[in-house]
């Protein structure tokens, strides 16, 4: 079967692997129909993901279709057109002791600390498989990083009508957007560039801050009435959006990190005191956020009011072969690229 390998930093090639064996009790075989390339796919690409050991099969976002499967009590079967969770833990560690799976000390993701889904075929655990019910084999290849921005903006309460801020315009903040929007927030988003912010405006953005040529702290307090934002969610892993999160929040407010800071930021932490901020770090997803991003764009395919069409955070497609092309394209990306879907 073709496989994408990541022999190193930058040399990526798709070769030819041994198809898996039959599956054993408990498993399932899939065809991996599109997958999604992550950030982390990304810097596993050009050397900058710490975790990522060499060679590599890249990618944790994808959807396939059931090729063999036994007795299972989730009702799947073979032709079934499903999505997979990709962050196996150990189940033993303090964190899985006590639920928070997706904290576990030991985690394992696909296409990082194992290998990942960019192949014809793989082998799933049938209680990772998630039915797609009914959605499009694109739309199911988003689903996990949608996964990362629902879970993250349900690590506080957002009441409807909160005001909330999100801080990069990138796919995960523009998921970031949709699950707020999705809990009755008034949501503005910030971002350098003005493209990514014309996309915001199209997943329903209530409003924009260029903070390039606008001062954020200003544009914010402006917004709020001088209060800042209820809630302020970083989804650049950049310092400087941290502090601009600090800065834009209100007082007794929360902040969301969801993105990867890779530089130290450095700050006065008696600013956390004396606004007796909630800060809340975010990290991979649950079942249950699977289950409710598929319900969302299960909803929004049925003409779920205000609901956006997930579909249009694809900006392009290669197929396989080309799949080297791709991950050039986003290593070099300007701001122009949002998802990139790779055809199996």
């Amino acid at each position: 079967m073709k496989t994408v390998l990541i022999n190193k930093p930058f040399e990526i090639a798709v070769t030819e692997t041994e198809k898996p064996a039959e599956v054993a009790q408990g498993e399932a075989l899939l065809k991996v129909l599109y997958g999604g390339i992550c950030g982390a796919d990304v810097a596993s690409y050009t050397g900058n993901q710490p975790f990522t050991t060499y060679p590599r099969i890249p990618g944790h976002e994808f959807s396939a279709q059931i090729v063999s499967i036994g007795k299972n009590d989730k009702g799947l079967k073979e032709g079934d057109i499903v999505t997979a969770n990709p962050y196996f833990n150990c189940g033993k560690c303090y964190s899985c002791q006590r639920g928070f799976v997706n904290c576990c000390t030991d985690n394992q993701t696909m296409g990082v600390q194992r290998d990942g889904a960019f192949r014809e075929y793989i082998k799933m655990p049938v209680e990772r498989i998630y039915p797609g019910k009914g959605l499009s084999a694109q739309e199911l290849a988003l689903v996990e990083p949608f996964t990362i921005s629902w879970h993250a903006l349900h690590r506080t309460k957002i009441n409807a009508g909160d005001k909330v801020l999100v801080v990069g315009a990138g796919p995960i903040g523009l998921f970031a957007l949709i699950a707020a929007k999705a809990q009755g927030a008034v949501v503005h988003v910030a971002d350098i560039l003005d493209g990514r912010l014309e996309k915001a405006k199209h997943f329903g953005a209530d409003g924009v801050i260029n903070s390039k040529t606008s001062d954020i702290k200003e544009e914010a307090m402006k917004i709020t009435g001088g209060n800042g934002f209820d809630t302020c969610v970083e989804a650049c892993g950049q310092s400087v959006t941290f502090l601009s999160c600090i800065d834009c929040v209100a007082f007794a407010g929360n902040i969301i990190l969801i993105g990867n800071g890779k530089k130290e930021t450095t700050f006065l932490h008696s600013i956390l005191l004396k606004k007796e901020l909630n800060v809340f770090g975010s990290r991979n997803s649950y079942s249950r956020d699977f289950e409710a991003v598929i319900d969302y764009i299960s909803s929004a395919k049925a003409g779920g009011t205000g609901k956006a069409n997930v579909l249009d955070m694809v900006s392009a497609t290669y197929t396989i072969s080309k799949a080297d092309e791709a991950f050039k394209a986003l290593a070099n990306n300007d701001g122009s690229l949002a998802k990139v879907l790779v055809e199996f």
